[in-house]
């Protein structure tokens, strides 16, 4: 670089991060919510950030103790306000012009999945989220896959026991770490279903999936919450992404795995389209990434409602996203042994082990679970919105100031960022009793009241979010799990290895670990017996 043009290019960094700075003084000392309670602040550069890393009992300490309605601080001591209101939720999550994602969230989304549903705001957004690749029509035709997989993953394990037999450890049982095989199902389920693509995740054939390996790296090694530290810090300033910094190669690897893989699906798949001119053999084809290219591809869609091909490959990459929510499922079940019972009663009553998507939802039990599973191990804790302009956020629980006035709304300004804690609503005590926290599935039989006040896109909980920017994807998940539920739970008993004291749960995606062992990433460690059938 030529040496005169160091001092201009330094000069104009400096300019910007005093720029950045002044700002940031000016909004602390106006903020409306500067004399809101709150955690200790650690660190004028890290604020809470990494307290945040046992982010649900972290932030159900601080709400128990400092109210529904409070701060605390992120990367750079930004100020972030807490809300499990659900008044204010419901005024946020419905009112997407007046609170978005925020720049900075959005360019940290964009890193991993490119310019996709969970990055886009406005129309580009309702064109994706309104495609029928997601609908309930088309989860009908991919329960059998799902089915299929699950299966798949019962034999393996069964393979397990026999194994753990045949060495003397166990008769009929193994012990079995059954993160990283829910992991692998799931990543073949979405394979299979949503792209009509064989990773070989379950059952390798040859050397192991490049992307399960890639992925695993990405959100479940002991690294991740550093890396994830790293791209924080580049979505706020972008200049550091030509830096380094840790994570960048496993983010890249990550991305160009999925990429390359899409690229590939969408030329095969565009190719077939147009053979195919719409005939019965293609349109049997059952994975969404064919509907989705079959229905974009339509002569009478016009040209602005067509997704680019990015979008395309990105709106897929949505599915790529492992779900824990199984991982949870056996864990409660296996501390509910009734519940456990009760389940696998119901599903015996099925004479057959290809059940439709009508057999499963036929069955109360199995919806019950699974929606006691997603409230009270909600797997996505939290989102972050920030306010687009300045607002009034209603509430339905008022607050006191330092002065001792009572108000029933709070000033937001312009780029305030507004925590919402999913998890905590599932689980407030105010709205599901006093033994919300614990793992009933009964509950479901006999709602409270009070459970009707929560925005949501499915059964009063706000696993899947609400308003328009709802997960899209909550049918196909649903489904997933019960079939995954269905097959493991007639074919094994599950029990926990450890006592449960020991197992912790750690991230914005609640992830099991081993609080003695948590250098090693996810682990959920269980005792797997085979049950007879009846």
């Amino acid at each position: 670089m030529d040496p005169s043009l160091l001092v201009p290019l330094f000069a104009t960094l400096l300019c910007y991060f005093l720029f950045r700075l002044g700002r940031m003084v000016y909004n602390e000392l106006t903020s409306p919510i500067r004399h809101f309670p709150g955690p200790k602040n650690n660190s004028w550069i890290v604020g809470n950030f990494f307290d945040m890393a046992d982010e649900a009992p972290v932030t159900t300490k601080w709400r128990e103790e400092f109210g529904p309605h409070f701060q605390f601080r992120g990367l750079l001591n930004k100020r972030k306000l807490y809300t499990s209101d659900t008044k204010a939720i419901n005024h946020i999550v419905t009112n997407t012009n007046l609170y978005g994602k925020g720049p900075v969230a959005v360019r940290g989304i964009q890193t991993l999945l490119g310019n996709g549903i969970l990055s886009v705001e406005g129309d580009p957004h309702k064109k994706q989220a309104s495609n029928p690749a997601f609908g309930t029509a088309q989860i009908r035709r991919l329960t059998e896959l799902f089915v299929e997989q699950s299966l798949q993953l019962r034999d393996v394990w069964s393979r397990e026991i026999t194994k753990s037999a045949a060495t003397g450890d166990r008769k009929d049982s193994a012990r079995i770490e059954i993160t990283a095989w829910v992991r692998r199902v799931t990543l073949d389920m979405i394979g299979h279903a949503g792209f009509n693509y064989q990773f070989n995740a379950l059952e390798p054939q040859g050397k192991p999936s490049e992307l399960n390996q890639a992925f695993t790296e990405l959100f479940h090694s002991p690294n991740a919450r550093i890396a994830l530290a790293f791209r924080s810090a580049q979505a706020m300033f972008p200049f550091l992404r030509f830096l380094p910094l840790p994570g960048q190669k496993v983010v890249k690897n990550a991305k160009a795995k999925m990429y390359d893989i899409g690229h590939e699906l969408l030329l095969d798949g565009k190719a077939a389209v147009k053979a195919a001119g719409g005939d019965k053999d293609f349109s049997s084809r059952r994975d969404l990434f064919s509907l989705l290219l079959k229905a974009n591809m339509a002569a009478d869609v016009p040209g602005k409602s067509r997704l680019s091909d990015e979008e395309v490959i990105a709106l897929s990459g949505r599915l790529f996203r492992t779900s824990t929510a199984i991982t949870w499922a056996l864990y409660a079940l296996s501390q509910n042994q009734s519940a456990q019972n009760k389940l696998r009663a119901e599903l015996m009553t099925v004479s057959t082990d290809h059940p439709t998507m009508e057999e499963l939802s036929a069955l109360p039990y199995l919806e019950n679970v699974v929606r006691e599973t997603l409230r009270v191990h909600t797997p996505l804790v939290s989102v972050t919105r920030m306010a687009m302009v300045d607002d009034i956020l209603p509430l339905s629980i008022p607050y006191t100031d330092p002065t001792g006035v009572v108000h029933d709304s709070i000033p937001i300004t312009k780029g305030q960022e507004i925590y919402l804690p999913l998890l905590a609503v599932n689980t407030d005590k105010s709205l599901w009793g006093e033994d919300a926290t614990e793992f009933k599935p009964e509950r479901w039989d006999h709602l409270p009241e009070a459970v009707k006040a929560i925005p949501s896109v499915w059964s009063h909980l706000m696993t899947f979010f609400a308003g328009p920017h709802n997960c899209i994807g909550f049918r196909f998940s649903v489904a997933e799990q019960k079939a995954l539920l269905f097959t493991l739970i007639r074919a094994f008993e599950f029990e926990l290895a450890i006592p449960a004291s020991e197992i912790g749960s750690t991230g914005t995606l609640q992830r099991p670990f081993l609080l003695a062992d948590r250098k090693k990433g996810d682990q959920m460690p269980m005792i797997v017996k085979s049950c007879s059938r009846v």
